[in-house]
């Protein structure tokens, strides 16, 4: 077997840029691009290859770890899982930073390999700078705390372990079923020895995800099911975006005239004008798409996790008759809460599942009642959110404005905080896919970071980010790199003094306002931040405005500018559009005001709905 020596970061480098994979029948690289924030634990072995190897795999430059790698995620998310970005750091507080980050690709099933530096294989000149001694366990280092947010874990303390090691780590970000981050723990000196490493290593590797077919007595029995429920619906989760099973839910639900709501995760698998969609459902959803949750007596749940917000902490299920259908490539979820289960990638599944249901139909005066409320829903969110001339507007007025100026193709960006409820409820697609909000994980400080991997993903389309106060002082540093890139957004910052979403649930709780709101910090000193300032230091464009008006010629003005553009604007932070949903969130038991006895009576009301299970 004829062999070549180089050294192991070389090897590594050279073994992801010949990884490709077929995109409608197109080969790509699997690797479009790595981020790399350098230090003295990657500067000098992986940082030498990625500059040698530039060619085939691009690098950028992060400024925050957990930014590139959070970039590095949305851009996988806009692919749909099919091509992989990378992020190396150096060791210590550099590879701790990207944790969070890998919690989000964890919670989410999305693919990123981080190549954080790790501490010396040999432990000669222990303890290293930067490096976390564990008396007990001389194994241990800062980066096992990657093992609890990550698919595949590994510590590479010889060189030629990577030969086993890539190949797992590759096709498990690959596997629809186990799709996820995966670590390669970077000893710093193994990173720098030579290894005689087989050529047939670096010959091209051409990947194709994988469908999972269903097993046909799961289907007949999900079949049965369907046929006998008189009050069905579909529940679309982000499986079908990742599955491109967006034609085939509309024609299912056409088909058998079931109405279709969706996870946070699942907007955008259908248009806005579809006759069957209906909405967003649970904790962040509109009152249509609940109102049917709490009455249906079969949910099809396809390519969903099943999570709190979605099921509305499972009292969205009241029908003593209801029963749960759950399609998805991972077993795990199928099984959740007596689900009957269909093992199945989104789109073959429901093929097969159309094919067992023949022309069966479901009732049309439930179908009748489904567009009802969603005519109801919307007639109201139109109204709270259309042209206002209160002193400080909405969120969702601030929302709505753009909205009513936005081109179809506009992809809208939001994650944690109170922008995402009202983004949820207000932005319905205008097209498929414009819809790229990060719930899994709710992290503050993707928003930003996130759209810059999505730009880099769909760069002929405008990002259009909403980020309030609190996550854009959290991260922001990504204005600087879309600016350093090219990589145009349009970041709507809706200050409203603080974390005023959680402020809400503060007073929701029977508590008193304190340090969520700004002007109950205790803050000495107590100072607003300029955003406009802040960003242009940043090379965006930017301006500030104080009404709906302004900001709609503000976002005209954004979408004509040929880099990125922050608008900035006070809103108010105890307005918000109606939540209809139970969210299943601590309480406390023992009161200390009449205000946390009346919130203890509402959760106990709310418990009492919900369906148990496992």
């Amino acid at each position: 077997m004829k062999t070549i020596k180089m050294s192991c970061s070389h090897a590594l480098i050279k073994y992801l840029t010949v990884q490709k994979i077929l995109i409608n029948e197109k080969k790509e690289p699997l690797f479009p691009g790595a981020f790399g924030i350098y230090g003295h634990g990657n500067v000098a072995c992986i940082g030498q290859a990625m500059e040698e190897f530039q060619n085939d795999l691009p690098a950028y430059r992060g400024h925050h770890e957990q930014n590139m790698a959070l970039t590095g995620i949305a851009y996988s998310r806009a692919k749909r899982r099919k091509q992989i970005f990378v992020a190396t750091s150096s060791v210590g507080p550099g590879a701790t930073n990207m944790v969070t980050a890998s919690a989000v690709a964890l919670s989410n099933r999305l693919p990123i390999l981080l190549l954080p530096g790790d501490t010396f294989s040999s432990r000669f000149p222990d303890p290293v700078l930067q490096q976390v001694e564990h008396f007990n366990s001389p194994s241990e280092t800062q980066n096992d705390a990657f093992r609890s947010v990550s698919r595949y874990f590994d510590r590479i303390t010889r060189p030629e372990q990577i030969l086993s090691s890539l190949p797992q780590a590759i096709n498990t970000m690959l596997d629809p079923s186990d799709c996820g981050p995966a670590v390669i723990s970077m000893s710093q000196d193994v990173q720098g020895e030579a290894y005689e490493y087989p050529e047939i290593f670096f010959e091209e590797t051409i990947h194709e995800i994988r469908t999972i077919h269903p097993d046909p007595k799961q289907i007949n029995i999900a079949a049965e099911n369907l046929k006998n429920s008189k009050q069905p619906i579909i529940i679309s989760g982000g499986g079908v975006l990742y599955s491109e099973a967006e034609e085939e839910i509309s024609s299912f639900a056409k088909k058998h005239n079931i109405p279709v709501i969706a996870t946070v995760m699942g907007i955008g698998c259908m248009h806005k004008d579809d006759p069957y969609y209906i909405g967003a459902t649970g904790g962040l959803g509109e009152g249509s798409a609940n109102n049917l949750s709490r009455d249906t007596d079969l949910a099809l749940a396809i390519g969903t996790k099943l999570a709190d917000f979605t099921t509305a902490s499972w009292t969205n299920f009241q029908n003593e008759n209801f029963k749960l259908v759950s399609v998805n490539t991972s077993r795990f979820d199928t099984v959740k809460h007596r689900a009957f289960p269909v093992v199945s990638d989104a789109k073959i599944g429901l093929k097969e599942l159309s094919k067992a249901l023949g022309d069966w139909k479901a009732p049309n005066g439930w179908y009748q009642r489904a567009i009802d409320e969603k005519i109801k829903w919307e007639e109201y969110v139109a109204k709270e959110s259309g042209p206002t001339n209160q002193e400080l507007p909405s969120y969702a007025h601030a929302v709505g404005a753009v909205y009513r100026n936005s081109d179809p193709s506009d992809i809208v960006v939001t994650a944690a905080g109170g922008l995402v409820g009202e983004v949820v409820q207000i932005w319905k697609p205008k097209e498929i896919n414009t819809f790229e909000t990060e719930w899994g994980f709710s992290c503050m400080g993707y928003e930003i970071s996130g759209a810059l991997g999505i730009k880099m993903a769909k760069p002929d389309q405008d990002v259009v980010v909403f980020v309030g106060d609190g996550s854009y002082l959290l991260q922001n540093s990504d204005i600087y790199s879309s600016v350093l890139y090219d990589k145009k957004l349009i970041i709507v910052v809706c200050d409203n003094g603080g974390h005023m979403v959680i402020n809400r649930l503060q007073l929701a709780k029977g508590g008193k306002e304190y340090l969520c709101n700004l002007n109950a910090a205790g803050a000495t000193n107590l100072q607003f931040v300029d955003f406009e300032a802040h960003a242009k230091s940043m090379g965006a464009n930017a301006e500030t405005v104080k009404s709906t008006s302004e900001l709609e010629a503000a976002f005209k003005r954004a979408k004509a500018s040929d880099k990125t553009y922050v608008i900035s604007m006070k809103t108010d932070g105890y307005e918000w559009l109606e939540g209809t949903a139970f969210w299943d969130s601590p309480t406390l038991q023992v009161s200390s005001t009449k205000e946390n006895k009346a919130a203890y009576e509402e959760f106990i009301d709310g418990k009492n709905k919900q369906r148990k299970g496992v």
